[in-house]
C-alpha cells in the first residue's frame, strides 16, 4: 500500500468516478484501476461497486475510509509545513458550510483570504448540517461553519449568534402586528427546511411544541423564501437570510426571542494545517468586522 493509492482512492470517492480521478490526478485511467485493485487485493476486499451511473463504496470501503483519508490529510499538512517553516504560502484547505453561510459569507471570505494568501487553494462544500458534520469526521473538509446545535463532541469556537425572524407574505399580517409570538404561528400554513437543514428552526418549533401546518418542505434559503414570497406559507429562518430580501415578504421579530449560534468546528485543532488555521484567523477577522 502506497500513500498514492490512498490519494487515488480518496479522489475516487470525491470525484465518484474512475475516469474524474484520472483526469484530476494527470494519470491513465488503467493506471488507476490497476491502483485500486492493488490496494484491493493487498487488504483482501472490494472496495468499490462500479455500475453505469459512476461508483460508490461497499460496506467494507465505507469502514476504511476515514481511515485512509486522515492518512492522506496528515502528509499534506506535514508538506503544508514544510512549506510554511521555508516561508512559502502553499497549500489547500477546503471549508464546508450551510446554505445562508454561502450566500451571506463565504464570497467575502474568500475574496479576503485569497487577497492575502493567493497561492493556497480553497475548496467549498456546500450542504446541510448533517452533511457538514459528516465531512468533518471523515476528514473531507478540513473546517466546518454550522450551529453550536450539531456540534456534538468536536471542538466548536463561536463567531457569530443572530436572532431568528418570522417571514411573511407582503402585507400577510394585520397592520397593526409588529411581533410574533409562539401562538400565532398555529395553524398557519408553514414553509419548513428538513431537520438536518435548519436544526435551528426545527429546535424552536418543537420548544414551544408548535404542531405547524408545513405545506412545503424545502431543502435551501432560496427556495424557502421563494415559497413564502409566492403565498405559499409563512416561515421562520436566521435573521442574515431575511435581510438579504424585503422584496415582497415582511420580516417580525419573534418574542421570546430565538437566537443560533454559528461557529468553527473541525475534527482535531491539534492537526489543522498551517493553511485551514490562516483561514480560522480570516474567518473570524470576517466576521468581527461584520458585528
Amino acid at each position: 500500500m502506497t500513500l498514492l493509492s490512498y490519494e487515488i482512492f480518496q479522489t475516487i470517492i470525491e470525484q465518484g468516478s474512475f475516469a474524474k480521478a484520472a483526469s484530476l490526478l494527470h494519470l491513465t485511467p488503467s493506471a488507476v484501476s490497476h491502483s485500486v485493485s492493488s490496494l484491493e487485493n493487498e487488504i483482501g476486499f472490494s472496495l468499490f461497486i462500479r455500475n453505469k451511473n459512476g461508483v460508490k463504496l461497499t460496506n467494507a470501503g465505507e469502514q476504511i475510509l476515514p481511515y485512509l483519508q486522515q492518512v492522506v490529510k496528515s502528509n499534506e499538512n506535514f508538506l503544508q509545513k514544510i512549506s510554511e517553516m521555508k516561508g512559502l504560502n502553499e497549500g489547500s484547505v477546503k471549508i464546508g458550510c450551510v446554505n445562508t453561510v454561502c450566500l451571506a459569507w463565504i464570497p467575502g471570505i474568500l475574496k479576503k483570504f485569497s487577497n492575502e494568501f493567493p497561492q493556497i487553494d480553497i475548496e467549498v462544500y456546500q450542504g446541510s448540517y448533517d452533511d457538514v458534520m459528516a465531512w468533518t469526521r471523515s476528514g473531507v473538509i478540513d473546517i466546518g461553519i454550522v450551529s453550536d446545535l450539531v456540534k456534538e463532541n468536536l471542538p466548536f469556537t463561536p463567531l457569530y449568534t443572530e436572532p431568528l425572524v418570522c417571514v411573511t407574505p407582503k402585507n400577510y399580517m394585520p397592520k397593526d402586528v409588529k411581533i410574533i409570538k409562539p401562538e400565532d404561528l398555529k395553524n398557519q400554513p408553514f414553509v419548513i427546511q428538513q431537520d438536518s437543514c435548519d436544526k435551528d428552526v426545527t429546535t424552536f418549533l418543537d420548544k414551544y411544541a408548535l404542531s405547524i401546518r408545513a405545506n412545503c418542505h424545502i431543502l435551501d434559503d432560496q427556495s424557502c423564501l421563494a415559497m413564502v414570497k409566492c403565498g405559499a406559507g409563512i416561515s421562520i429562518v436566521p435573521k442574515m437570510l431575511a435581510d438579504s430580501t424585503s422584496e415582497n415578504i415582511d420580516t417580525f421579530p419573534l418574542e421570546p426571542e430565538q437566537t443560533r449560534t454559528l461557529g468553527i468546528t473541525c475534527l482535531n485543532e491539534d492537526l489543522l494545517s498551517p493553511a485551514a488555521n490562516e483561514m480560522i484567523s480570516v474567518i473570524k477577522e470576517y466576521v468581527a468586522e461584520l458585528n
